[in-house]
């Protein structure tokens, strides 16, 4: 199976948002990808609600929005509003991790949790059958760019063989320094949504870039 590609508007051009957004319409992309950063849980900040409502406006595909704040529970609602389709929060930012991923659900959103690059994917064992998505930071999270980190591949097969006996409908999204080049061995590790931002929007030909993600074959399969 085909993963899921979603590219990540933080890598977008701002000034172009709406053409950037159209052609995500357009390509073989499945989701959009929106980090929010507060400046708080990650030394960044990137944008909130005007901007996400803005890009609904114009998307034709879910919104798969990633909180990378803290107190997250203050703003399910907001972000629901605001067109989000899926929710996900840090493992690291919830006290009442099961309290949040139920608020999510009730909004009727996809409820995820993500997980930073030293947070062992063995927590998890106790939420995994409540969560429909579990996004593994490939890179420390807050800015776009950075290099993959390659324990990201023993982390997503131990997930894949907790997801196996707990969940396996799961999502397992892999964000950071994910490109055509490492693609194909995410896959077959156990992913299967992939989300990319510079290595789509800085490409050349960008829709290009995400057929390529798409359909790229894990090495068992060639």
């Amino acid at each position: 199976m085909k993963p899921l590609i979603a590219p990540s508007i933080l890598a977008a051009d701002f000034a172009n948002m709406q053409r950037d957004i159209e052609m995500l319409n357009r390509s073989e992309a499945d989701w959009i990808h929106v980090d929010v950063m507060d400046g708080v849980f990650v030394p960044n900040i990137s944008f909130g609600f005007p901007v996400i409502n803005a890009v609904k406006k114009y998307a034709t595909k879910p919104l798969d929005v990633h909180l990378m704040i803290v107190d997250p529970d203050r703003y399910l609602k907001a972000f629901k509003d605001a067109g989000a389709d899926g929710i996900m929060v840090h493992y690291e930012a919830c006290t009442h991790l099961h309290r949040t991923i139920q608020a999510i659900k009730d909004l009727g959103c996809r409820a995820g949790v993500a997980l930073n690059p030293h947070t062992n994917v063995s927590l998890l064992e106790d939420i995994i059958t409540d969560v429909e998505q579990v996004c593994i930071m490939s890179v420390n999270p807050g800015f776009g760019g950075q290099k993959f980190i390659d324990n990201t591949y023993k982390k997503i097969k131990q997930l894949r063989t907790l997801a196996e006996y707990h969940n396996p409908e799961l999502y397992i999204e892999i964000d950071g320094g994910v490109d055509v080049k490492n693609a194909a061995k995410l896959i077959e590790a156990g992913a299967n949504v992939l989300v990319a931002g510079s290595s789509v929007f800085s490409s050349e030909d960008q829709l290009e870039a995400i057929s390529a993600l798409k359909n790229s074959v894990p090495l068992r399969e060639v």
